[in-house]
């Protein structure tokens, strides 16, 4: 027996918190910008993923109209870092509504590094960073999906096996429903099974 609902049954944001419950465990692009007047932002998105191989294009959405929405509409750019365990708690305290003439960084005291083809700075104490120019947004609703492509992949070497990312050194962190969050957990490694007619 399921028990079953349209949107029109959850009103208002119900049918949201709905689907952060079920489309679980997902990824967080901590995204960093800079605005026009040279304020740099940091803020968690959870609606994260890869959109296209070639060019290579990552994609976060902004429920609402957020600062890291208005400066990458201003200055077509943004870093996504990978938001890791041991950050956590300052992962989710970026994702406070502060002004937007205060930077994250600044108030929480966040070390920045240099981007090397964007504006916007880097995490430092992040592992990896993307550094993206906006291909294009689009509006859905009360949400935007950004849409940038990476002109910069920048991974520390104390997370490479060889020349590939290891993601138990990664540990990325990823969000559920409510206020819940997930680590890594166990890695299972299974290779796909090749079609046999």
């Amino acid at each position: 027996m399921r028990t079953e609902w349209t949107p029109a049954d959850l009103p208002g944001r119900e049918f949201y918190k709905l689907l952060t419950s079920v489309v679980v465990p997902r990824p967080i692009a901590w995204v960093s910008t800079t605005s026009e007047e040279g304020v740099d932002n940091l803020a968690p998105h959870s609606f994260f993923t890869i959109s296209c191989i070639e060019p290579p294009i990552v994609q976060f959405t902004s429920v609402g109209r957020k600062d890291s929405l208005a400066n990458v509409e201003a200055t077509r750019e943004f870093v996504v870092n990978l938001a890791p365990e041991p950050l956590q708690d300052r992962v989710n305290a970026t994702g406070t509504r502060y002004p937007a003439d205060v930077s994250e960084f600044d108030a929480l005291d966040i070390a920045r590094e240099p981007s090397v083809e964007v504006r916007p700075p880097r995490v430092a104490s992040s592992p990896v960073a993307l550094e993206c120019a906006l291909h294009s947004t689009l509006t859905l609703g009360d949400s935007t999906v950004v849409f940038g492509r990476i002109v910069r992949a920048a991974v520390d070497k104390e997370y490479l096996d060889g020349d590939h990312p290891d993601v138990e050194l990664l540990r990325p962190l990823a969000r559920l429903g409510r206020n819940e969050w997930s680590t890594l957990g166990e890695v299972r490694r299974i290779d796909r099974v090749p079609y046999t007619p």
